[in-house]
């Protein structure tokens, strides 16, 4: 469906519709999608305390290896898929991809083997490349500048909300093994892959899609300050169906030596989180806990991230100073990566806890303000797309190895209540 009529000018009026239509169907609908692309990608993390790797027969080095191989399909096709949603737009795209990655997720439950399991985790990568650029790409199509990076803020709350619902869901879920003749870890695949083919359908019927490819937040004319707020003004472009991303701009964008810091920003910060995605109910567990009690207190560290990226994102509009909030965020979570480090050894059970908690909910309070920082920088939306297309997840998969045990860096799995080590 059209939702906005091609007009060069719009007024305050029309700006007004368009934000409604934004903040009340847009927004909560990728909010939704993106909370679903999560829970599948993290719901591994309680299959591990429920005996999966037992169950299929494979050890620690073969699950870091699935998580590579998944993250290596979301690199390989993100800039691909990017460019399909910039041709036939996003409801079509981004619903269809819900759709498929929830159905990849369901077949999850037929895993007997190490084969089985690097398949299938391979495929559900190829299935989930280019959700977060696609979406955030689709919400630069609705707001201004001004508006952007809070909504791209309430947007990770997807992300951050899915991965805490995640383990909690993964605990209740966990209390059906055996019934119906399933083990616990298959409930968890079967029911949020069900969920994940049910909003893909949802994305499917009632995402609105803009018949114009720019909008007021990239397109501003010399006469846009004084004709605000009575007159947003954008420029005529083609339509998507008529756009496409060549070759020359995805080059010209990952050569520009001033889009390194970007992309090796975000690869440092998520190559040390995106292993706790996969691990920290089964470090909780280690300390002594039951996997109930593990993946319902692994939820914690995931829910502080919620008010720590409102508070970035409230100081980087107050202070306009996108950067400095970006390097303090990053800088809070170092501080409690070296913490981690530096007092484990010396706390008990319970600060153990509190510095991996703290760790995890200080991740990725940068990510949203970092992401609309591109999003309102970046010269057109074919380079937004290219730009958003992040690969720093695949080496962190391998910071937890059993060959590391004797330095405190491994998990072994016994596929009981508790693991063997830590």
């Amino acid at each position: 469906m059209a939702c906005i009529p091609k007009l060069k000018t719009l007024g305050a009026d029309n700006h007004r519709r368009i934000r409604r239509i934004a903040d009340l169907q847009v927004l909560p609908l990728l909010l939704i999608g993106f909370a679903t692309y999560q829970l599948d990608r993290t719901n591994i993390s309680s299959a591990l305390t429920g005996g999966f790797a037992a169950a299929i027969d494979v050890d620690q080095s073969t699950i870091n290896l699935g998580n590579q191989l998944m993250f290596l399909g979301v690199i390989v096709l993100e800039i691909p898929s990017n460019m399909i949603l910039h041709s036939i737009g996003p409801r079509w795209w981004i619903g269809g991809q819900v759709l498929v990655f929830g159905i990849m997720a369901a077949l999850q439950i037929f895993v007997r083997n190490r084969a089985g399991f690097l398949a299938t985790r391979m495929f559900l990568g190829l299935a989930e490349a280019g959700y977060i650029p696609g979406a955030m790409y689709t919400l630069s199509c609705w707001y201004t500048r001004e508006e952007l990076t809070k909504r791209i803020a309430v947007f990770f709350f997807g992300m951050f909300g899915g991965t805490a619902v995640s383990p909690l869901l993964g605990a209740a879920l966990l209390m059906l093994d055996r019934k119906g003749g399933l083990s616990g870890w298959q409930w968890i695949f079967l029911v949020e892959g069900i969920w994940s083919m049910l909003v893909g359908i949802m994305l499917l019927a009632f995402l609105p899609e803009r018949e114009q490819a720019n909008t007021p937040a990239h397109n501003k004319t010399p006469g846009d300050e004084e004709k605000q707020p009575t007159d947003i003004t954008i420029q005529e472009t083609p339509t998507p169906l008529t756009q496409h991303i060549p070759l020359k701009t995805i080059w010209k964008t990952l050569t520009n030596i001033r889009k390194w810091p970007h992309f090796l920003g975000t690869a440092c910060v998520f190559a040390t989180w995106s292993p706790l995605t996969t691990y920290t109910p089964t470090i909780i567990m280690s300390l002594g806990y039951t996997r109930i009690q593990a993946n319902a207190l692994a939820a914690i560290g995931n829910f502080i991230t919620l008010p720590v990226v409102l508070f970035f994102a409230w100081l980087s509009d107050r202070t306009k100073r996108r950067g400095l909030t970006v390097m303090l965020a990053i800088t809070c979570y170092l501080i409690a990566v070296v913490l981690l480090r530096c007092l484990q050894a010396h706390v008990g059970k319970w600060g153990r806890f509190g510095l991996w908690t703290t760790v995890n909910g200080l991740a990725v309070g940068y990510h949203p303000i970092h992401n609309s920082w591109i999003q309102m920088n970046c010269k057109s939306s074919q380079e937004r797309i290219v730009m958003t297309a992040t690969g720093g997840l695949m080496g962190g998969q391998q910071i937890f190895r059993h060959d590391e045990s004797a330095r405190g860096c491994a998990i072994k799995y016994s596929g009981r209540d508790t693991p063997e080590d830590w």
